[in-house]
């Protein structure tokens, strides 16, 4: 009896160094925008102002140590738009946290420690 098991295949070499490439771009570039970037959280939120729904995007930038990075509007701004360009098949709707220590663009949600699944 054989178990087969449908896996994907694994990345070629060149698709590998392709995304170490990338991610190492990112990183300088984050790096140039807001020096110590390690990490960026993207998050919309609606926002009333003047009477009028907006929505907007709120942007933390972290070190490496989770803590918040000393920028400007213009770099949080830079930050976003740098990996809405490198990501635009994203869902930029939903909250969103790249690591630019592992290249990894993953869903920002919320989850529940596993003892209170119980």
């Amino acid at each position: 009896m054989t178990n087969a098991q449908t896996t994907a295949p694994a990345p070629s070499p060149t698709e590998v160094e392709k995304r170490r490439i990338r991610t190492a771009v990112i990183a300088r570039q984050l790096d140039q925008i807001a020096p110590g970037t390690a990490r960026v959280r993207t998050v919309p939120v609606s926002t009333d102002r003047d009477g009028e729904q907006r929505l907007a995007t709120w942007v933390a930038l972290d070190d490496a140590l989770g803590g918040p990075v000393k920028a400007d509007r213009d770099a949080h701004r830079a930050a976003r738009g740098l990996l809405r360009r490198m990501f635009p098949a994203a869902d930029w709707t939903r909250p969103q946290t790249y690591d630019a220590i592992t290249g990894r663009l993953a869903l920002d949600e919320p989850t529940m420690p596993e003892e209170l699944h119980r």
